[in-house]
């Protein structure tokens, strides 16, 4: 393999992928990598030809609002792929644009590897199909979705979860960065615009009353600092830190997280947590018609049972956040209970060293 585009059209892709480019690259110095992403995939080699900020739309209210620049960007894509002539195209989840992307790339001669699996056990299970059809190598994050796929007559690859590295990695290189005076609750509302203004306003509220403790919101690199000026100027006594996510839940005692990647990295770090999700009346409705989970934050799926408490839609208020953060301060055994549970999780995702043995076979097979 001398030539690798990379797709990856959130934040979560652009770190996963990242780690997995300098792998690559100390293994292979002359790989010539182009794609898209964000800053950490800039960082490590490749050649962004398109920013992660043009490229996340949550929701399916918020995809059909901007079909238009969906369109615009497969377009885009499939000129730069034919432009650059990759030996292998490989796509980081992203699964609305990646899945369909994946199809024109197999029908136009491309190998398409796919790297942490589009989310099909729970919805849309049919289109096990068309990776089959479509995908030439796919490498898993999730250790069950290997016994999915072999439902399917399907063969994947589980190499460990990355998290497990990334976390190690960061505690390993670095110190403390906070002086704490008082015990720390961590927000984290997510990294796009749309679910951040669903939540963060009932996040901050249900931290008001907890004056013996230091509250810090954890602001995603990608968006602009001035966006939350208005809430700056709303909840004066509450810090907005930017970029300094691991940072902020290397030192957190307790946390309210937007379900997503962020619920599996705050159960790494070991910080007792309360899951949130809010998204639009209509792409909530649509949802619960197609997607056929117990549970929506990555702990809870892999345990297989309600390890956190999720807050959904309609449940995630200001007073259901305060119960819960009531009793994870105030029950030690319930805490303990949940502490417990992460030391399980890591047992179950394995070993680290998951993005150098990717890295690895990848090189081998192509």
């Amino acid at each position: 393999m001398k030539k690798l585009f990379i797709i990856a059209g959130e934040p979560s892709g652009d770190l996963h992928a990242s780690n997995l480019v300098k792998e690559l690259l100390q293994k292979e110095p002359s790989l010539d990598i182009e794609g898209w992403g964000g800053e950490l995939m800039s960082r490590q080699g490749v050649e962004l030809k398109n920013h992660l900020e043009n490229l996340s739309f949550m929701g399916f209210l918020e995809v059909v609002m901007n079909l238009r620049q969906i369109r615009k960007n497969f377009k885009l894509c499939k000129r730069q792929l034919l432009d650059f002539r990759p030996d292998v195209i490989l796509m980081v989840d992203y699964p609305g644009f990646n899945l369909r992307m994946a199809k024109w790339a197999k029908r136009s001669g491309f190998k398409v590897v796919y790297y942490i699996s589009p989310q099909i056990w729970a919805w849309k299970e049919s289109r096990v199909e068309s990776i089959k059809a479509n995908v030439d190598r796919m490498y898993c994050i999730l250790p069950f979705e290997q016994e999915f796929y072999g439902k399917h007559n399907y063969q994947v690859h589980y190499m460990g979860h990355p998290l497990l590295d990334e976390i190690a990695s960061f505690k390993s290189e670095n110190k403390p960065l906070f002086k704490k005076d008082k015990p720390l609750i961590s927000i984290l509302p997510g990294s796009r615009k749309q679910e951040i203004e669903r939540k963060l306003n009932i996040m901050l509220d249900a931290v008001s009353k907890y004056k013996d403790f230091d509250i810090c919101v954890a602001c995603a690199p990608n968006l602009d600092k001035g966006f939350f000026e208005k809430y700056k100027k709303k909840y004066k006594n509450i810090q907005f830190i930017f970029g300094q996510t691991y940072h902020l839940l290397s030192e957190s005692d307790y946390a309210i997280v937007t379900s997503g990647t962020a619920t599996l990295e705050t159960a790494l770090f070991k910080v007792p947590q309360v899951v949130c999700y809010k998204s639009s009346h209509i792409s909530f409705a649509i949802a619960k018609r197609i997607v056929d989970i117990k549970y929506i934050s990555l702990v809870n799926l892999i345990m297989n049972r309600e390890v956190v408490k999720e807050l959904i839609q309609k449940d995630a208020t200001a007073i259901k956040i305060q119960h819960e953060l009531d009793q994870l301060i105030g029950d030690s055994d319930y805490r303990e209970k949940m502490l417990s549970a992460y030391n399980e999780l890591i047992e179950i995702l394995g070993r680290r060293g998951c993005s150098e043995k990717i890295a690895r076979d990848l090189l081998e097979q192509y």
